[in-house]
């Protein structure tokens, strides 16, 4: 198990502010663990009672509408933080997340990470940043929904996507996403994601590599994203 004051990772999260006496601290109070594509990390309605912390892979973390679908509402790569709201509310997860590719996550209790949200206030503050951010990202989701046609957020998903990610050797987007996963990102049936990504396909905007996705014309997706 490597430790948390020599991992690479810390870099990237909220951890990188605390001192080598807290990381070496939290080392020893964590535990980790592999979890193979398609496993949950956490469901709704658990109780998590910590932080986890994503040392390689990604997940998907999603939200259960009352018709069954799941509506994912981002994609948490190596390096993120998930589950900080549980360090504030002592409430049930209202989400899941579940791995995307195989994973090594490590989990970090909930008492001890409020040590350190009491002794450190570069900490404090970098968590509570990334919960407002990702607040931001949900309303943003929400208005997106309500105004924007299903294919400007298909085009805005791929630009996303894109940025995020970035690409494989081949030039395809660097994330492997099902169909259904999509069209659970923006909201729609899996039948007219599949439309859409083809008409996109049609008219030279992408291409499929297998079901890998490369962006061809970058300046027509954002122009559909912007609803031209």
């Amino acid at each position: 198990m490597s430790k948390c004051d020599q991992c690479i990772v810390k870099q990237f999260n909220s951890l990188k502010f605390l001192n080598r006496e807290e990381l070496i601290r939290i080392s020893g109070c964590k535990t980790s663990k592999y979890i193979k594509k398609g496993e949950p990390i956490f469901e709704e309605g658990e109780r998590i009672n910590g932080v986890y912390c994503i040392k390689d892979g990604i997940c998907k973390v999603s939200k259960m509408s009352e018709n069954g679908k799941n509506q994912i509402v981002n994609l948490v790569q190596k390096g993120d933080l998930i589950g900080e709201r549980s360090l504030i509310s002592d409430e049930v997860s209202n989400l899941s997340a579940y791995a995307q590719s195989d994973m090594e996550i490590c989990f970090i209790p909930r008492e001890e990470i409020l040590k350190d949200l009491e002794k450190n206030p570069a900490f404090s503050l970098d968590v509570l940043k990334k919960m407002a951010n990702s607040l931001k990202n949900s309303e943003n989701l929400i208005v997106d929904m309500a105004q924007k046609s299903v294919k400007q957020r298909l085009a805005e998903t791929l630009l996303n996507l894109h940025e995020k990610f970035g690409k494989s050797e081949d030039g395809t987007i660097n994330i492997q996403l099902s169909r259904e996963d999509i069209s659970n990102i923006i909201g729609t049936a899996t039948e007219s994601a599949i439309r859409l990504l083809s008409t996109l396909k049609k008219d030279k905007i992408i291409t499929f590599k297998g079901k890998d996705i490369e962006i061809l014309d970058k300046k027509a997706l954002e122009r559909i994203a912007a609803g031209f």
